[in-house]
């Protein structure tokens, strides 16, 4: 890992009429818009659904860490976050993120601890942790058929 503190660029160009474009200096264009809730074309990313998108990948590397470094033998992972957009005191914000996760898991010997790295990688989540809504987690495990 490079030395702290890490800078992250990105630039949005648009005008009047179209889809904003969001860049970054070593990756492709992305199409957003806003998502059809405000009116958009639903056929974009929205930013509601990129940060949603943001905290999931960030959970899923987290949990790839901490299982590579606690050497947890797994098969396979998806995470699906939900969030919940409401007004806060004339402001509108997310007032809850929940992480629902399933992890396949080689052996049933292994439960207790993927469990624990499961609810570690929800606690080391950079991007999770940057948010103000409420988190929850929602965990579910199998053993490999």
């Amino acid at each position: 890992m490079d030395v702290l503190p890490h800078h992250y660029s990105v630039t949005v160009d648009a005008n009047p009429d179209n889809n904003l474009q969001v860049s970054a200096a070593h990756l492709p264009a992305m199409e957003i818009a806003a998502p059809t809730q405000f009116d958009g074309p639903g056929d974009r990313w929205s930013p509601e659904e990129l940060l949603l998108a943001a905290a999931a990948n960030c959970y899923v590397l987290s949990f790839r860490t901490v299982a590579g470094i606690a050497r947890l033998e797994w098969d396979a992972i998806q995470c699906t976050t939900e969030g919940t957009l409401d007004k806060v005191d004339r402001n509108m914000q997310f007032t809850e993120i929940l992480t629902r996760v399933s992890l396949t898991i080689a052996d049933e010997s292994a439960r207790a601890k993927a469990t624990t790295l499961l609810e570690k990688a929800e606690k080391i989540c950079i991007v999770s942790n940057s948010l103000t809504a409420v988190k929850k987690l929602e965990i579910q495990i199998a053993t490999r058929a």
